[in-house]
């Protein structure tokens, strides 16, 4: 097709004829294949347009910079829908520069009531960032300040790109292509005369418009996909835009700038969701999650999903109830079937969306099956809190290797069937999430009658801190809560071993007593979980004496192993 000045656009349409239109508009120094992945992702259920730029791919490659003004840019994607699209409103998916000169089109007046949503990935308005930047300067603060300086740390190419020769030198002998490939090894080597001719967008642009912002308002719903590992555009130049955005939503997720060709699936997803919600679709989770204007106010866990292990009573059943309060939709599990429901009719009391499951935690399989439920009926969970867990008493000789194996399965492999499930999801999604598992004040406080449960809670800690460690660069946080001295009715489960049945029943009965007299309740520990989630603490000690042994076992762990000795049984 041919723009208004006469260049020659090259267009490709494809997917569902009667589905929505959503049109890719790609950046520098990209062509139009940059999208390929997302565009298969998205062509089972929308038409899918996808062009290269003036300047790029098959389309023309005019000379001057006059040809690459913004305004130009804009009328050539006025120019593309009429062609592809005459009536109807489309959608916009839009990368880098492509965002850039879609953002101009959005806020101007010439496609006013033909557009319908638009998604923009790793790409601000210049007339939005040159006013960001005056108001970090104008209104001084050192979060301010840092972000503005750290923008112009990854803004470095900018002033480098208005250099004559130089930059085309590097493109015409491959080392601006090695740079980018070294930098970003997501990116495909990008083609020689798209990086050059590209030059032209910085050279007529940027210092015109960020010199001189002349920030518009958008009026249609618009989503910024900001991947956090971007090594040009920053979090705050994309999102802090809603003086200008009154219908915002902002999801960070797990990439570079390049996400687009790293992660297709996740970008379709997140455009889709979108597009099918503003064609008269459910909002979802996720996009209610996002929204910057007029979010949700029921509590500080609004609009997440939490999955809680072992839920039926005591911490997990507090936990539940904790969450449900602070606006987080619950689905709970117990391997007692009766316990569940209880928990279930608690939590729908409150309103609460809630799904209910009889899961017994040390089946892999069945945790497997229960986490693709799971995804499948309410999403990927944002927090999932590892909780099943048994008590077990007694010295090393007494347990039997039947015992250990019990122990284990719940306490530990419980644990590791429930990272295992919903870490690979929460991966998968590439927007973070909280995974809480339920250790012990035992996992660091030695005791001569508690080897078989300590040995489990201790595993649970370091397993903890490894995988915290291991999913860190994908925005996931793991927390292990320690516990020490709770009112919960594990006592009256704990199996005592090493004694008869009438022994077990009495040591039972006076372990439930001394758990009484302590008085702390399941709910001081929900409180800590909480807020361990919501700050994504490694490790959080609940109750005091949890939290003095912590401290002990660091400084003076010799006077933690001598009371060890003590004679504690009850």
């Amino acid at each position: 097709m041919t723009a208004s000045d006469g260049v020659r656009l090259s267009v490709r349409v494809t997917g569902a004829e009667d589905g929505p239109t959503i049109v890719l508009v790609h950046g520098y120094p990209d062509n139009g294949s940059m999208w390929d992945g997302v565009a298969a992702e998205l062509a089972p259920r929308h038409r899918v347009v996808v062009y290269d730029v003036r300047g790029a791919g098959r389309s023309d490659k005019p000379s001057g910079r006059r040809s690459y003004r913004l305004d130009q840019l804009a009328d050539d994607l006025r120019a593309v829908l009429d062609e592809v699209a005459p009536t109807g409103r489309v959608h916009l998916l839009a990368h880098d520069w492509g965002s850039i000169q879609t953002w101009h089109a959005v806020t101007g007046d010439a496609l006013r009531g033909r557009l319908a949503s638009y998604t923009s990935v790793s790409g601000p308005s210049l007339d939005h960032a040159g006013a960001w930047f005056r108001a970090q300067v104008a209104k001084p603060t050192p979060r301010r300040l840092r972000h503005a300086l750290g923008q112009g740390l990854h803004s470095w190419y900018i002033g480098f790109f208005q250099l004559p020769l130089l930059p085309q030198l590097l493109w015409r002998t491959g080392a601006m292509r090695a740079i980018i490939r070294r930098m970003e090894p997501a990116e495909a080597a990008p083609e020689t005369a798209d990086g050059v001719h590209g030059l032209n967008l910085y050279r007529a642009n940027m210092l015109p418009r960020l010199s001189r912002p002349a920030p518009r308002a958008a009026d249609i719903p618009v989503q910024v996909l900001a991947p956090t590992g971007d090594a040009f555009v920053t979090t705050p130049l994309q999102t802090e835009i809603s003086r200008w955005v009154p219908d915002l939503r902002v999801r960070r997720i797990t990439g570079s700038h390049w996400v687009v060709r790293s992660r297709p699936k996740v970008i379709a997803d997140a455009a889709a969701e979108l597009v099918d919600h503003v064609e008269g679709g459910e909002e979802t989770r996720a996009l209610k999650r996002a929204r910057v204007s007029g979010s949700d106010s029921r509590g500080r866990f609004a609009n997440k999903l939490v999955v809680i292990t072992g839920a039926g009573s005591g911490i997990g059943r507090a936990t539940a109830l904790a969450f449900a309060d602070e606006g987080a939709d619950v689905v709970i599990t117990d391997i007692n079937a009766n316990a569940a429901a209880e928990t279930a009719k608690l939590l729908l009391d409150k309103g609460v969306a809630v799904g209910e499951y009889t899961v017994d935690s040390s089946d892999g399989e069945a945790v497997e099956r229960f986490a693709e439920l799971v995804r499948a009926e309410f999403g990927v969970p944002d927090i999932v809190v590892n909780n099943a867990g048994i008590g077990m008493s007694g010295s090393f000789l007494d347990t039997s290797e039947k015992d250990w194996e019990k122990v284990i399965d719940v306490n530990l492999w419980g644990v590791i069937h429930g990272c295992r499930a919903f870490a690979a999801q929460m991966v998968e999604r590439a927007e973070g999430g909280q995974i809480v598992n339920l250790a012990s004040a035992a996992a660091y406080l030695p005791s001569k009658i508690l080897s078989a449960y300590a040995t489990t809670k201790s595993a649970v800690l370091t397993l903890s801190v490894c995988l915290r460690a291991e999913l860190a660069a994908e925005g996931i946080g793991v927390t292990a809560i320690c516990p020490g001295i709770v009112k919960t009715n594990i006592t009256d489960t704990t199996r005592f071993v090493g004694v008869d049945a009438e022994e077990q029943r009495r040591r039972q009965r006076a372990s439930s007593k001394l758990y009484a007299r302590r008085g702390f309740g399941p709910e001081k520990v929900a409180r800590d979980i909480l807020k361990a989630a919501e700050r994504n603490t490694a490790i959080a000690p609940s109750t005091p004496e949890a939290k003095a042994a912590l401290v002990l076992s660091r400084l003076t762990p010799g006077l933690l192993r001598a009371a060890a000795k003590l004679d504690v049984t009850p």
